[in-house]
Formats: C-alpha cells, sequence, structure tokens
C-alpha cells in the first residue's frame, strides 16, 4: 500500500500545510523516514512539496526545517514590493498594448518574484530528489503546471524506474528532473507573477486547469491519499455564513478572489467529492466482478485535512502588517476585508503574523483529527 501526499495550492495559505505536517509529525512515530513515498504537490504547494522530497533526513525533521523557512519567511523573500518595483511591473502591462500584449523582455507581471528564486535555490537541494528515490526513501514527486500554449495541465514527475509518462483529457504526465524553474512555473499565479519557459512551452500557475488535482498520486500509483486544502468550504458550517447582504458592487480584488478561488479551492474540493463517490460504487460491485473484468478502477482511501476557520477573515486582519505599498496596492484593488476582496489579498500576505497564524490553524486542525489519523496510517504503526 503506497500512501500519497498531495498539496494543493494557494500562495501564502500553503503556511497552512505546514502545520498539517508538523501536527502529523508529531503523531506518527519519529522512526518514520517517511510516510509518504508518492509527494505531489500544485502551485505554492509545489514548494512544500518538493522540500520535503529533497530533505535526506527523517519525515520529522524534513518538516522542522520546513517550519523554519515558513517562520522565518518575510515578504522580500517572496517578491519586490517597493513602490518602483510596484509601477515598474505597472508600467509594462500598459507598456505591453503597444506590444500586441506581450512582454519584450521578459514574460509580464505586475510583481518580480527573482527573490523566491533565490530563496528556494538555496534552501532545497534539488540532487537530494534523485538521492532519495534511489535509495528506496521516495518513489516518486510531481510539480504540476498549465502550459499556455497547449492548454494543458501538466505534471511534471521525478521518479523511479517503471513510473510511465500519461495522457488524458487536458491532463499530462512528464518525466523530469525536477528544478526550480518548475517550482516557479507551477507557482506563476496569472499577471502577478511571471510565466516561466520549461522546454519549448511557457507554464504557468499549476492550479489552472487542473480538473483533476489528485490524478497525479493515482497515476503514480497510490493506493491511500492525505490531501491538504486550504479552504474553509468543505465543512458545512461555513456555508450559510456567505449569505450576507451586499452594500457595494464587486469590487475588481472581490472578482480575482472568485478567480483565484475557482482555480485554487473548487478543483481539489470537486476531486475529493468525485473519489467518495467512486469509492462508494466500487463497494457496491464484488471483489470478483471487478477482477474477471480486469478494471484499471480501484478503491482509494483518502483522509482530507482542511481549515476550520475562514481564512478570508485571518487575512483581512493581517493586511494591516504588509508594507505601504501593497497596502495601497490592494486597497487600490478593493483586496481587503471592506472592499470584499481580502480573499485576494490572502495568496499574496506573506507576512509573519498572517503565516504564523496559518501554522497554528493547521496544527490544531489535524490535532482534532488524531483518531482518524491513526486509523489511517494503521499500517505503519
Amino acid at each position: 500500500m503506497k500512501n500519497a501526499l498531495i498539496l494543493s495550492g494557494g500562495g501564502a495559505r500553503a503556511a497552512y500545510q505546514v502545520g498539517v505536517l508538523k501536527a502529523l509529525a508529531d503523531i506518527l512515530p519519529e522512526t518514520h523516514e517517511n510516510p509518504f513515498p508518492i509527494i505531489c504537490g500544485t502551485s505554492a504547494g509545489a514548494i512544500n512539496a518538493l522540500a520535503l522530497a529533497a530533505h535526506q533526513g527523517s519525515f520529522r525533521e524534513a518538516v522542522h526545517d520546513l517550519d523554519r523557512i515558513w517562520k522565518n519567511i518575510n515578504l522580500s523573500q517572496i517578491y519586490k514590493h517597493g513602490w518602483f518595483d510596484l509601477g515598474k511591473g505597472v508600467g509594462k502591462l500598459g507598456l505591453s498594448l503597444f506590444n500586441e500584449g506581450m512582454g519584450r523582455d521578459k514574460p509580464l507581471s505586475i510583481l518580480d518574484n527573482d527573490p523566491l528564486r533565490e530563496l528556494l535555490s538555496r534552501v532545497i537541494r534539488f540532487e537530494n530528489i534523485e538521492t532519495n528515490i534511489q535509495s528506496g526513501k521516495l518513489d516518486a514527486v510531481s510539480v504540476t503546471a498549465m502550459g499556455y500554449t497547449t492548454g494543458e495541465s501538466v505534471s511534471f514527475f521525478q521518479g523511479s524506474p517503471g513510473h510511465d509518462a500519461w495522457r488524458r483529457y487536458r491532463r499530462v504526465g512528464r518525466a523530469d528532473t525536477l528544478n526550480v524553474d518548475h517550482l516557479l512555473a507551477s507557482s506563476a499565479i496569472p499577471t502577478i507573477f511571471p510565466s516561466v519557459k520549461i522546454g519549448r512551452e511557457y507554464f504557468g500557475d499549476g492550479a489552472l486547469r487542473q480538473l483533476a488535482p489528485i490524478s497525479p498520486a493515482l497515476h503514480l500509483g497510490a493506493d491511500r491519499v492525505f490531501v491538504v486544502g486550504v479552504s474553509g468550504n468543505r465543512n458545512p458550517a461555513q456555508w450559510a455564513k456567505h449569505r450576507t447582504i451586499t452594500k457595494h458592487s464587486p469590487s475588481m480584488g472581490q472578482i480575482v478572489g472568485h478567480l483565484l478561488n475557482s482555480a485554487f479551492v473548487d478543483s481539489l474540493e470537486c476531486d475529493i467529492e468525485r473519489l467518495d463517490r467512486v469509492n462508494e460504487l466500487l463497494a457496491l460491485v464484488p471483489k470478483e466482478v471487478l477482477e474477471a473484468t480486469d478494471s484499471p478502477l480501484r478503491p482509494v482511501d483518502s483522509l482530507v485535512i482542511s481549515p476550520s476557520r475562514e481564512l478570508d477573515k485571518m487575512a483581512g486582519r493581517n493586511i494591516r502588517y504588509l508594507p505601504k505599498s501593497m497596502r495601497f496596492f490592494l486597497r487600490s484593488t478593493g483586496s481587503t476585508a471592506h472592499g470584499g476582496g481580502a480573499t485576494a489579498a490572502s495568496y499574496l500576505l506573506f507576512a509573519k503574523p498572517f503565516c504564523d497564524e496559518l501554522i497554528n490553524l493547521g496544527f490544531q486542525d489535524t490535532m482534532w483529527e488524531v483518531d482518524s489519523i491513526k486509523t489511517f496510517f494503521k499500517s505503519m504503526q
């Protein structure tokens, strides 16, 4: 039985995943070198995924180092946020109108994430991924990005011999040696961060057009999936809270926030629901019938951890910790609690208080599920 860890996207929201992993490391026996031979990440979740896959220590040590990175992160390590930098990015978007909407020297973006490239190149030893595969500690790891030319969701994977590429509708699995370009491509939020060229095609954020976020793990041989989401939408207690009186037309930030949620959140939640439904149907089919028909379908156990609180409200409270330039940018687009666009702000809010709050929430939510987690990993006890 192969366990897979699935880490979704969500910009700064990915700090929540660190809290979940910290709790998981405390719950599982310390002797476990790696409870997840298959690790799949998308967008900011891909960064956490490769940080784990490239670590040569135990799972607990890997999570500890990942936690240390997030606890010490600041906005300047992710993107340039000075007044000049913001003006330069907006100016390039304006000038692109005179060049058929294209950047002249580099891909268009409002923000310059060169600091993130430097950070990832320093903290992740990508060559260790192959070392861990060769030692048997890791079976496969994948990073998903979206091709701007083909419009396909491409899962770049690196794994042990025997893993074949795949192709489905709008979904492709491609073997490759993973590096920092794959991470930057997977986390390149459209217009916010620049696209990245890999091979002959430019790629952007992996959450875009990712119709089946769980699919890469299944193609890589997973029998059970541990999914960490970044939205509280799966909690029925939150559903009725969104029925509030409309006080103004939607701001630009509010509109963008819903677009980002449709990419980062909705596809994962729909895929989890689809997985549960298929498992229910398979449970009604006698095992001998499945074996007789040589069906590729198989039941896949899953455990999902997602926020118990609304991240939008948490983000709205923490916008004040951003520098003046970013506060002005978010306020002018309505990406604030008052403008209704705190959702959009949450993806860019790499402020220490917000990240710390997310990590603590992830730890707490996971500890509440300790019995379910022990049952899920009972074969490893």
